[in-house]
């Protein structure tokens, strides 16, 4: 088998896999995802985000790429910029993008072993495992930025009920 043949047997069905995760993570309902419950909510272990900082999460998390900025009619994960993006609800929303975001990149994790059957070469084992295993910086970065939001999202909060009475 080719190079190319090979690759392609890996290539297409990641594509494939990718363009599907997109089309359901973008159809969850957001009411399913709760950034305050099991298996959203902050552990200890991760202390408010102090863990992910220690693996030098600051350094990478904006150099990798972010499905936001490119796909079409995804929800814009930004927090600077219009009044729209500074309000409770929209940070009640981010919150629930990280979630969803967080659970589609487990998934991918989980099912990546499926990619061992689209191969044939030994060097099937090491792709499959890269590619799952590429997963777990986007689920790192999700898990760091939820409680930050959390805080920003009370914040927002208090200020509308304040703003309201």
């Amino acid at each position: 088998m080719t190079v190319i043949t090979e690759t392609l047997r890996f290539v297409i069905p990641v594509a494939v896999i990718g363009i599907l995760a997109h089309v359901i993570g973008e159809a969850l309902p957001r009411r399913w995802f709760d950034a305050s419950r099991f298996p959203y909510r902050a552990y200890a272990f991760e202390r408010n985000g102090r863990f992910y900082e220690a693996l030098g999460i600051r350094k990478w998390k904006n150099v990798l790429p972010d499905k936001s900025r490119i796909a079409p009619g995804t929800y814009r994960k930004a927090i600077r910029g219009s009044a729209q993006q500074h309000s409770a609800a929209h940070m009640e929303r981010l919150l629930q993008e990280t979630c969803v975001a967080e659970c589609v990149h487990w998934a991918l994790l989980v099912i990546s072993p499926i990619l061992l059957f689209t191969m044939e070469s030994p060097a099937a084992y090491v792709m499959t495992s890269l590619y799952g295993l590429s997963n777990l910086p986007y689920i790192m970065i999700q898990r760091y930025n939820r409680p930050r939001l959390a805080v920003l999202s009370a914040r927002m909060q208090r200020k509308a009920q304040e703003a309201a009475a």
